[in-house]
């Protein structure tokens, strides 16, 4: 069973995160991705922890499954090998900042001359074009411009970054769809293109309501913690032993929720007959509703709550993610075993497709330059003379 990638080769010169996840995508889906990498240093997140016997469980985690050259771009040796490689691969990833590549000679007009169907998808802080676009960028710049951070938090408290790289991430995702979308546009037509994603576009691409909510309102959003501004109840509880969320998303559901809290009388309060009204007199709501769910424990209510079809669900810590039942019985922490590390555990593939077969344990990343002989032999033809030399040289 062909994988849908399958027989797609990635030149992989990305590093950290956004990049790295998207290339970790496009390998689950079958592609065959090979890691490009400084000597000796290689990838920045090589260096970022948590570690274990010294290893990055950070590296380890997105670069599962690649394989790694090191070559040296800055000099003339690589960037020639670099060349004679490109035309045997489909797809080129890289999250340099805008202008890199043209100064090492190795931008997208150069590149599609030497390989017309190529994929050239750029990742960056700010895109390739715009007055933004040369500034260095990290995750929290992006979700602190993208507006991210001003409605993430409490009310009157300090803007707060999502507890994740989603400037890192929603980049991966989109930047992973633009590369599908243009192998999809090159089987029509036989011309490759190049993709470039903005960490901030992306990031105000993902705003949803709040856009819409200031053009209505005619004010910017603010914090709201954990509930939703238009639905209500649709947050987090406090039960006697823990925190638990519900989503009474419509009318139907809320009845069904008055229900199974002992509170009919609630269904026909005036303050609370629709969705709408209920979000006007939320404080109101949220003071009957508290006491309520601090008189049992959280798994009691979940189970109240669940047999009357309302959604709700615990708040979960990351430890209980390891023993979930419905993530392990979509495979979603799988084994992957480092040679320094040893046996950790890391996120499985969450595509599940006829096509992509699951499995339990993931090929570790690799060592920087690991497949330069493999590499340079099969693709190039160069024997073992000639790579000792580039390696003496510091080209790889």
């Amino acid at each position: 069973m062909n994988r849908p990638l399958e027989n797609i080769k990635v030149l992989d010169l990305t590093r950290v995160l956004a990049g790295p996840f998207c290339t970790m995508i496009l390998g689950d889906l079958g592609a065959e991705v090979l890691k490009v990498e400084m000597p000796g240093t290689g990838d920045d997140a090589r260096g970022f922890g948590p570690f274990k016997n010294g290893s990055s469980l950070y590296f380890a985690s997105i670069n599962r499954d690649k394989k790694s050259i090191s070559l040296n771009l800055k000099s003339e040796q690589g960037k020639q090998i670099f060349k004679q490689l490109l035309p045997q691969f489909d797809v080129l990833v890289e999250n340099f900042r805008p202008g890199t590549m043209e100064k090492l000679g190795l931008g997208y007009e150069v590149l599609k001359e030497l390989h017309p169907g190529l994929i050239y998808a750029a990742s960056s802080g700010f895109g390739h074009s715009g007055p933004y676009s040369t500034r260095p960028s990290y995750d929290i710049l992006a979700q602190a411009m993208g507006g991210i951070m001003s409605i993430t938090g409490w009310p009157d408290s300090p803007p707060t970054r999502v507890g994740m790289s989603l400037g890192d991430i929603t980049a991966s995702l989109y930047t992973a769809i633009g590369i599908n979308a243009a192998l999809y546009h090159r089987t029509k037509t036989g011309l490759g293109q190049k993709i470039d994603v903005s960490m901030l576009d992306c990031q105000a691409s993902i705003l949803e309501n709040a856009l819409a909510r200031y053009q209505v309102e005619g004010k910017s959003p603010e914090p709201l913690g954990n509930r939703h501004p238009t639905i209500t109840p649709f947050q987090a509880f406090k039960a006697c032993d823990g925190h638990f969320v519900v989503a009474v998303g419509n009318d139907n559901l809320w009845k069904s929720f008055c229900m199974a809290i002992q509170r009919p009388d609630l269904i026909d309060d005036p303050r609370f007959l629709t969705n709408g009204l209920r979000t006007d007199n939320i404080d109101a709501l949220v003071t009957i509703l508290e006491p309520i769910f601090t008189q049992k424990p959280m798994n009691e209510w979940l189970g109240i709550i669940e047999k009357a079809k309302v959604p709700c669900a615990p708040i979960n810590t990351v430890d209980k993610l390891f023993e979930d039942e419905q993530l392990k019985a979509r495979n979603m922490i799988i084994d992957l075993h480092d040679k320094d590390a040893g046996d950790i555990k890391i996120a499985g593939n969450p595509i599940k497709m006829t096509t992509v077969p699951e499995v339990s344990r993931r090929n570790p990343a690799p060592g920087v330059g690991e497949h330069n002989e493999e590499i340079l032999s099969k693709l190039l033809g160069l024997d073992t003379k000639s790579i000792d030399a580039l390696r003496k040289d510091g080209v790889i």
